[in-house]
C-alpha cells in the first residue's frame, strides 16, 4: 500500500537515452546510515522466510480497481503452476488493500468484500493451497488501512485479526502503517507479531512502515522482511532512488530477516525491458523479497522471460543469505558483489547513465581467492567462459550485466571471455560522418582465434571499417581495435537509432563464440541561433523522480500533462520545465551555444514542502548550482557559461532530505546560440 506523500500512478519516463553521463552523484538519493558492521541482532527462530519471499501482490497493478477479485487471485495461482513460477521458486500468491468492506460486522470480525470475494478468503486460500502455494493477506497497524475508502485497521483488534487470518489459512501478512495515531511503531508491529505467534500457525510477517523508524536496527525478532524506504513507482527514477536507500543496509539482512525495498514493477510498462532487466538483476542481488507486481494475464513473453530467469532467482534465493553490497560507484557506473554459499559471487555491473559505459572491476576486488583463472557465467546470456581476473563489459544505458564468477578448476572448459566496446560519442548530425572505434578484448586466460568484428546501422545508413576487421589471435588482454565511419543520411529525423557491434572467435578447443552489444546512437540537431525557451526544444534526455518532466507546466507527479502553471514565490510564469527531484533533462547544444538561464525554485503547488538544489553541468564538469532552495523562498536566478560544450544537463537533487513533495522549476529557461 501507499505512503500518504506519494502518488501511484505509473508513468513512463521520457527520454531512455541521455548524452554524456548522468551525474551520479547529484542524482544520488541519500540513504540511511548503516554500521560497517551492524550489531548481532537475534531473528526470528521460526524456520520461516529462511530465503528471501517470492511470490506475487496485486497492488502495482490494480491498486483497488475492480479487477482486483477472487477471479485475478486464482487466474495467478494457476499462472504461477501453468507457466514454471512455482517451479521457478514463487510461492506466495498475496491479496493486498481493498478486500475487506468499510466496516466490521457486529461482533468486530473483518467482513472479506462479497463482490470482489464471494466465497469468502477462507475459499481463495483453499484453492491457492489446492496449486501448492501459500497466501498473503494485508492490513495496517492503524486505524484504518492507507485506501482512502476507509477500509479498518487492525490497530487494537491485532490478536481478532490475525485468528481470523489464521482460521482462513493465510500464510502471509503484510502490515502497513498508515492512520497509526502516533502510537510507537515498535509496539505496534510486536503487538501483531505476538497475535500471530499466539495463532499457532506459521505466518510470514512483512513490516511495512517504509522504514521511517529504522526498522533494520530492531525488527529482526518481530518480522521476517521489513520496508526500508517509501513505496516503489514504475518508473527509473523511482527504482534508482529506492536502490541507492536500500544498499548500505546490507549488514541488517540475512535468512529469516530482510531488508525489503518493495515489490517488482517488471511488466507495468513504465519501464523498458533493459530497465525491468535491472530492476529484477539488482533486487536479487540484494537478496530482497521477489513479489510480483504485474497482472500476469497480461504480461508480455519478455516479461515472463525476466521473472522465470531461474539463475538470477538463484543469486536472490542462495542460501547463505547475504546482500550484496557495494564495490565501486563513480559516474553512474556500479559494481555490486554477493558472497554465495559455494564460494562464488554474483557481481552486477549497473549502468545508471544514459549512455553505454564500460564496467570494469576484479575478481580480488569482489573477494575471490587467488587463482590462475576463473569462470565467469553471464546470467542473462546464459553462457559460461574463462577469465584471467578481470571482470568487465560495455553496460548499455540503464543496463546490468549479471555474472556469476568463480575460482574453478575446470575454467578450461570454457571459452576466453571477449569484451566488445565502442569509443567515441554516440551523437551523430545528419549528413555528418562520425568516427567510432570498436575493440574486442580477450579477458579470458586461453587465446581468442580467428577473430572478426562487425558493426551495422539502420538501413539506409553508410557504416564502413577504416581499419582492419579480423585477427589470427588475440593473446590475454590484447584487443583488435577497429574504426568506423558512421553516417546518417541527410534528413534523418533526430532521435535514436540502433547500432549493433558483433564480434565471433574461436577458442582452442574450437568452440565457437558470437558475442554482440546493442547500442544506441542518437541523431541530434544544434538549436537554432539565436536565444530559445528550453521547452520549445527537443531533450536528448529527460529522467524525473515522480511523473515525467513537463514542458510550461510544473511537475503533477503522475502521468504527463497533469501539472499546474509554473509557479514560485507567487509567480506565474507562462515558459519552462517542471520537474521533481532527482532529476536531469539533457539538451544536445553541439558546442554552438554559450550560456543558460532559468529562474529556479521550489513550485508553490506544495505549500510548504520542498527542498532542492538545482545544477548546470557542461560536458560533465558542473559549471552553476543554487544552495539548497525551500518553498519559502523566491525565484532564483541561475546562468552558466557552455561555451564549447556539446551536452548541457539540468540537474535537480533532493539536497539531501529525500524527495517528498521536491517539486522544481527551471522557469524562463533559455539558451543563447
Amino acid at each position: 500500500m501507499r505512503h500518504p506523500h506519494t502518488r501511484t500512478t505509473p508513468r513512463r519516463v521520457l527520454g531512455a537515452l541521455a548524452a554524456g553521463l548522468l551525474c551520479a552523484a547529484a542524482l544520488a538519493t541519500p540513504a540511511p546510515a548503516a554500521p560497517a558492521q551492524a550489531p548481532a541482532a537475534p531473528a526470528l527462530a521460526d524456520g520461516l522466510a529462511l530465503t528471501p519471499p517470492m511470490g506475487f501482490n496485486n497492488w502495482n497493478s490494480t491498486h483497488c480497481r475492480a479487477d482486483f477479485n477472487e477471479s485475478m487471485v486464482k487466474g495467478i495461482a494457476d499462472l504461477f503452476v501453468a507457466k514454471g513460477l512455482k517451479d521457478a521458486g514463487y510461492q506466495y500468491v498475496n491479496l493486498d488493500d481493498c478486500w475487506a468492506l468499510p466496516q466490521r460486522d457486529a461482533g468486530g470480525k473483518l467482513v472479506p468484500d462479497p463482490a470482489r470475494f464471494p466465497n469468502g478468503i477462507k475459499a481463495v486460500a483453499d484453492y491457492v493451497h489446492s496449486k501448492g502455494l501459500r497466501l498473503g493477506i494485508y492490513t495496517s497497524a492503524g486505524s484504518k488501512t492507507c485506501n482512502s475508502a476507509g477500509f479498518p485497521g487492525a490497530l487494537g483488534h491485532e490478536y481478532s485479526d490475525a485468528r481470523q487470518f489464521a482460521d482462513w489459512g493465510v500464510d502471509y501478512l503484510k502490515y502497513d502503517n498508515c492512520n497509526n495515531q502516533g502510537v510507537d511503531a515498535k509496539k505496534r508491529y510486536t503487538t501483531m507479531r505476538d497475535a500471530l505467534r499466539a495463532t499457532g500457525r506459521p505466518i510470514v510477517y512483512s513490516i511495512c512502515e517504509w522504514g521511517e523508524n529504522r526498522p533494520w536496527e530492531w525488527a529482526s525478532d518481530v518480522g521476517q522482511l521489513w520496508r526500508t524506504t517509501g513505496d516503489i513507482s514504475d518508473d527509473w527514477g523511482s527504482m534508482l532512488s529506492i536502490l541507492k536507500q536500500n544498499l548500505p543496509l546490507a549488514p541488517y539482512a540475512g535468512p529469516g530477516h530482510w531488508n525489503d525495498p518493495d515489490m517488482l514493477e517488471v511488466g507495468n510498462g513504465g519501464m523498458t525491458d533493459t530497465e525491468y532487466r535491472s530492476h529484477f538483476s539488482l533486487w536479487s542481488v540484494m537478496a530482497a523479497p521477489l513479489l510480483i507486481g504485474t497482472d500476469l494475464r497480461k504480461a508480455s513473453p519478455a516479461t515472463f522471460d525476466i521473472l522465470d530467469n531461474k539463475e538470477v532467482i538463484a543469486v536472490d534465493q542462495d542460501p547463505l543469505g547475504k546482500q550484496g553490497t557495494v564495490v565501486s560507484s563513480a559516474g553512474g557506473r556500479w559494481v555490486i558483489a554477493k558472497e554465495m554459499k559455494d564460494g562464488s559471487r554474483a557481481v552486477a555491473l549497473f549502468n545508471e547513465s544514459g549512455t553505454a559505459q564500460r564496467i570494469a572491476t576484479s575478481a580480488a576486488a569482489v573477494g575471490l581467492p587467488e587463482a590462475p583463472a576463473y569462470t565467469l557465467r553471464d546470467l542473462w546470456q546464459h553462457s559460461g567462459y574463462n577469465t584471467a581476473g578481470t571482470i568487465a563489459a560495455t553496460v548499455p544505458a540503464h543496463g546490468t550485466v549479471l555474472l556469476r564468477v568463480s575460482a574453478d578448476p575446470h575454467w578450461a572448459d570454457n571459452p576466453p571471455a571477449g569484451e566488445l566496446g565502442l569509443d567515441g560519442s554516440p551523437l551523430l548530425e545528419a549528413a555528418t560522418p562520425a568516427t567510432l572505434t570498436s575493440t574486442v578484448t580477450d579477458l579470458g586466460r586461453t587465446p581468442a582465434l580467428r577473430v572478426s568484428v562487425s558493426l551495422t546501422g539502420p538501413g539506409g545508413w553508410t557504416v564502413r571499417p577504416t581499419s582492419a576487421t579480423t585477427a589470427a589471435t588475440l593473446a590475454t588482454g590484447r584487443a583488435l581495435r577497429t574504426g568506423w565511419s558512421v553516417t546518417a543520411p541527410a534528413g534523418t529525423p533526430t532521435g535514436s537509432y540502433g547500432l549493433t557491434l558483433q564480434a565471433h572467435y574461436r577458442s582452442p578447443a574450437g568452440q565457437r563464440v558470437t558475442s554482440t552489444l546493442p547500442l544506441t546512437a542518437s541523431v541530434v540537431a544544434r538549436p537554432p541561433s539565436g536565444t530559445s525557451y528550453l521547452s520549445d526544444l527537443k531533450w536528448l534526455s529527460a529522467t524525473s523522480g515522480w511523473g515525467p518532466v513537463e514542458r510550461d507546466t510544473s511537475n503533477g507527479e503522475s502521468d504527463a500533462g497533469d501539472g499546474h502553471p509554473i509557479t514560485i514565490g507567487g509567480t506565474v510564469y507562462a515558459k519552462g520545465l517542471g520537474a521533481h527531484a532527482p532529476s536531469d533533462v539533457a539538451f544536445y547544444t553541439g558546442k554552438a551555444c554559450e550560456k543558460v538561464t532559468a529562474d529556479v525554485g521550489v513550485d508553490d503547488e506544495k505549500g510548504t514542502k520542498g527542498t532542492v538544489t538545482f545544477e548546470i553541468w557542461a560536458d560533465g564538469t558542473k559549471v552553476a548550482s543554487t544552495g539548497v532552495l525551500t518553498n519559502a523562498m523566491p525565484a532564483q536566478p541561475l546562468s552558466a557559461d557552455i561555451t564549447g560544450a556539446q551536452v548541457v544537463h539540468l540537474v535537480v537533487t533532493d539536497a539531501g532530505d529525500g524527495n517528498d513533495s521536491d517539486h522544481a522549476d527551471w522557469a524562463d529557461a533559455r539558451v543563447s546560440c
